[in-house]
């Protein structure tokens, strides 16, 4: 290790995210072992506008590198300079993926083994209130001048890698840090090693909180130790930012991923983390309405809309919704011209519903079709049902339940494989109670459609409580109602 090369260095950008960054300034000090042996700076002309707050931060601004010379000019020397060292850096990740985005958009690969000195640092220098270069310099009297300037921020960081040598005499951390199946010089800074060590490879959901533990955002995984890591490796400008930001990781395991998205659907409800897109928002779905036409008939109509209000059923696909209104055809005789299966017709000529009565053409009473009408439409609002969703538990000895009550979700729960349940009452001490959502519909929905044979307990007739039939799946057509509605299974 005494003959090592050492590359440190530090960049200034443009901003603008991972990806969109360009460098406006490189330094690079060449280290063998301890020894200081070259030096390299230079400023870079970005070709792009600088913004204002970058200037405000660096000082450097268009017209400072106007002159300077573009990365392809200085790719080569960059290369051969750090060719055979170990780069280091100060929160490493950054400069590194920069740099090697520039080598990209040259069509060349440009990889190094790394070093983080804030990875090191926190573990050779334990305890220190702040590990960011100018507060932790400040702690351990490191000359830091020209801050935010490439050249002075690798000056500062080529003194604490010195020292950080002279603690590790033996190598044995850094050696550690670089060892190939390592994931220290990949975690994002503020996360210990521990952490990542500790976490289950079984399925659940992981939480990634800020420094005052404030979650920013909420995952769901079949392994959560290989989901978590995964973020790590993603180049992605959301990733980095992420982890970042990131000082803690909690998780709750499930046993199974149908609780796992539950849960995961709940802590985006309650949190609303900052790095969450989805779930945020409802998205659009398709709802079955009712509603007099000008002939007095009892019309079915469909509409797509992101709105939730009173409506007979509530589908997440256009498909799902038509092929509920073709059996309500099919089964209660209904006009596919009344049912919106056809439009811009006289008289209905559906290509394979052909039980039509006659309301289209005059032949049915309209009185007697809108009494069919109102059948059909109360025989999907009594298909609420309650019935309870058995999966993996946590552990061999355990079951994980899904309780669904008159068609409204409730929450899971865990229960020992030998305790007796015969009723729905009888999971409430044993629920973990949850809000019912858009999302937990949708998630239940998709479940139970995906599913051949789904462990259910459905409770049949709630008058008579202690009534109840195990069965591998529920009818045809059953519905889960929230508090916007029915909404439509179907599987």
């Amino acid at each position: 290790m005494e003959e090592q090369l050492f590359a440190v260095i530090d960049v200034e950008t443009t901003g603008g995210g991972i990806n969109g960054n360009r460098l406006t300034e490189i330094c690079i000090v060449l280290l063998r072992g301890s020894k200081v042996i070259d030096k390299f700076t230079s400023l870079i002309n970005p070709e792009k506008e600088i913004p204002g707050h970058i200037t405000a931060l660096t000082g450097i601004d268009n017209d400072l590198v106007a002159e300077a010379p573009k990365f392809y000019e200085l790719a080569k020397k960059v290369e051969e300079f750090t060719r055979d060292a170990i780069f280091v850096a100060h929160n490493v990740n950054f400069d590194y993926n920069v740099l090697r985005n520039e080598f990209k958009e040259l069509g060349f690969e440009y990889t190094r083994k790394k070093l983080c000195t804030v990875r090191l640092s926190r573990k050779l220098i334990p305890g220190l209130f702040s590990y960011s270069l100018g507060k932790l310099c400040d702690s351990i009297n490191i000359p830091l001048s020209n801050r935010h300037r490439a050249e002075g921020d690798t000056d500062a960081t080529v003194i604490l890698f010195q020292r950080l040598l002279s603690l590790d005499d033996e190598y044995r951390v850094i050696n550690s840090f670089l060892h190939a199946r390592s994931r220290q010089a990949t975690l994002p800074p503020h996360i210990d090693s521990d952490q990542i060590h500790s976490l289950p490879e079984s399925s659940g959901i992981y939480l990634f909180k800020d420094k005052q533990h404030k979650v920013i955002y909420a995952g769901k995984a079949r392994d959560i130790k290989k989901r978590v890591v995964s973020h790590f490796y993603d180049r992605m400008s959301k990733e980095y930012h992420l982890g970042q930001e990131t000082y803690h990781i909690d998780y709750e395991t499930t046993g199974n991923e149908l609780v796992a998205l539950l849960l995961e659907a709940e802590c985006i409800r309650k949190y609303y983390p900052k790095f969450n897109k989805a779930q945020k928002k409802p998205g659009p779905v398709y709802q079955i309405v009712s509603y007099i036409n000008q002939r007095g008939v009892l019309q079915l109509a469909l509409e797509k809309t992101n709105k939730r209000r009173e409506s007979i059923g509530i589908f997440y696909s256009r498909a799902l919704a038509l092929e509920k209104l073709e059996f309500l055809c099919r089964e209660f005789k209904l006009c596919p011209k009344y049912c919106s299966l056809q439009s811009n017709v006289r008289e209905c000529s559906h290509y394979s519903i052909v039980s039509c009565e006659g309301i289209c053409s005059g032949k049915e009473e309209v009185e007697a079709y809108n009494e069919k009408v109102t059948a059909a439409i109360t025989s999907i609002t009594e298909e609420s049902s309650t019935f309870v969703i058995r999966e993996k538990g946590r552990h061999f000895e355990e079951e994980a339940f899904i309780l669904v009550k008159e068609g409204t979700y409730q929450g899971f729960g865990f229960i020992d494989t030998e305790t007796q349940v015969n009723q729905p009452e009888d999971y409430e001490a044993f629920l973990k109670r949850q809000s019912a959502t858009y999302y937990t519909h949708k998630i239940l929905s998709n479940y139970l459609r995906k599913q051949g044979a789904p462990k259910l307990i459905f409770f049949e007739n709630q008058s008579d409580s202690n009534s109840i039939q195990p069965v591998s799946k529920l009818n045809n057509n059953s519905l889960i109602k929230s508090k916007h509605g029915s909404l439509a299974l179907e599987f």
